[in-house]
């Protein structure tokens, strides 16, 4: 049965594709590891001249890639071309930073004992990336960049949802100059998944929920296969009685709302000090009302529709039920948007309880829940009372304060008057249910290595 690529925002028919069965992906998985051992041993200028190639070629193309992603996942067009201009950020990063990740480390020498000691960094070999639709160039090009920078092959699965997306890094990467081999796609939807992870891979690098990533290590285990799982968050922000309300306000919104709220570290439940509740809500409401629900492709639309279609619309109408026939109240969206697509309005629920879905599960949409708490040490027990470990911050001119509390939270990612942001300086890795691993950074680079002990007597 052919992959049906629908545009979410008007039902329209984009594409079919063929999906590829287990055979097909084991053959797949063939060719890369057939490829990676003379890819890792080209010298490592050439395959960085590989992989600026890509970048120009990403970049003289930006608003043909740009719309093929809003097309399909139905993020805003601006949206999609940040994503593209960001991806170019981490790329010169990677490029910067992998030279001297791999370079040798001369940890000892025993110049009496005529020993050296020495630690190389050599590549995993076939790296299977099962990816996600929410950011597919930034998710992605976290772990294709630098895998292929290190020496790997990999054989990548995009999200169904962004199957068009993944194609056009396929193409962009052959005419870059990477092998044939070293860099070869997947299409297909959980079944595609499944098989990569069973196939002859050396890691797998997931990103999704966390019920999946668990079924991923599952079944990797029993291999020894390397794994890790970027996973999903229910990230809290706190809001401070010392703030500026109408900057905080703004920021924070828009942390929430961004990308229609699908993303792992989006804003999903705020905590607010009840001495500015009543101003941060009329602000925070304000900004909301101001979003601009539309086409993706109008450059003034801020939120598109949601990309999983009825799945992804059926768990944020639930959410909102539950919250409201729990005594939340609803003050701004709170339905579908009619008509054909996958739409639903930005919504902002107070009144909201803890035992309430929308402050307990991933929502992942463009739905956000506002609780008042009388002091910090409450803000911080219900900011830590989760499942996930992701993201956490923290709004207050006190430095020391955010500290004392973002010190205190168990998250890979701590915010102090921001939110909802990713670098390639510093690592990207969830705790609990968040996830195992890293990915950006040095570390983010190291993850694509194993190191090889040399123990060198000179006689």
């Amino acid at each position: 049965m052919p992959l049906r690529i629908l545009n979410p925002a008007t039902d329209a028919l984009l594409a079919e594709l063929q999906e590829d069965d287990a055979p097909r992906v084991a053959e797949k998985v063939a060719r890369a590891r057939a490829a990676q051992p003379a890819w890792s041993a080209t010298p490592y200028a050439e395959r960085a001249r590989v992989v600026e190639r890509f970048a120009s070629r990403l970049e003289e193309r930006l608003e043909e890639l740009a719309r093929v992603t809003t097309a399909e996942v139905g993020k805003p067009i601006t949206q999609s071309r940040n994503e593209l201009r960001g991806l170019l950020g981490r790329v010169r990063f990677f490029l910067e930073r992998t030279p001297g990740e791999l370079a040798d480390e001369v940890v000892h020498v025993d110049a009496e004992g005529g020993i050296e000691e020495r630690i190389r960094h050599e590549p995993i070999g076939v790296v299977a990336n099962v990816s996600a639709w929410n950011y597919p160039w930034f998710v992605g090009g976290n772990v294709w960049v630098p895998a292929l920078l290190t020496g790997n092959a990999v054989a990548y699965k995009p999200s169904e949802y962004a199957a068009l997306t993944g194609l056009q890094v396929e193409r962009l990467w052959a005419e870059a100059g990477v092998p044939e081999g070293a860099f070869v796609a997947v299409v297909g939807g959980g079944a595609a998944g499944a098989a990569l992870v069973d196939a002859a891979v050396d890691a797998v690098f997931f990103t999704g929920s966390y019920a999946t990533g668990r079924r991923v290590a599952e079944r990797a285990a029993s291999r020894l296969v390397r794994v890790q799982l970027e996973l999903g968050g229910k990230d809290p922000a706190y809001i401070c009685d010392d703030v500026d309300v109408a900057s905080v306000a703004g920021a924070v919104a828009d942390g929430a709302f961004y990308n229609a709220g699908q993303s792992c570290c989006a804003v999903e439940r705020v905590y607010v000090h009840e001495r500015v509740w009543d101003a941060f809500v009329e602000a925070f409401v304000r900004e909301v009302r101001r979003f601009v629900v539309g086409d993706p492709t109008d450059e003034r639309t801020y939120l598109g529709p949601l990309a999983r279609r009825d799945a992804a619309l059926a768990s944020v109408e639930a959410q909102v039920a539950d919250a409201l026939a729990k005594g939340a109240r609803c003050l701004t969206g709170g339905a579908r948007v009619p008509g054909p697509g996958s739409w639903y309005q930005p919504t902002v629920l107070v009144d909201v309880t803890d035992d309430m879905a929308v402050m307990r599960e991933e929502s992942f949409g463009p739905v956000i829940g506002l609780a008042r708490v009388g002091s910090d040490d409450e803000a911080l027990a219900r900011m830590a009372d989760t499942d996930y470990g992701l993201t956490a911050a923290v709004y207050t001119p006190d430095a020391a304060r955010a500290a004392r509390l973002l010190e205190r939270l168990d998250v890979g990612t701590a915010y102090w008057n921001c939110c909802d942001r990713v670098s390639p300086r510093l690592p990207w890795t969830g705790r609990k249910a968040s996830g195992l691993g890293v990915t950006l950074s040095t570390y983010g680079i190291e993850a694509f290595t194993r190191p090889k002990a040399w123990h060198l007597r000179r006689t």
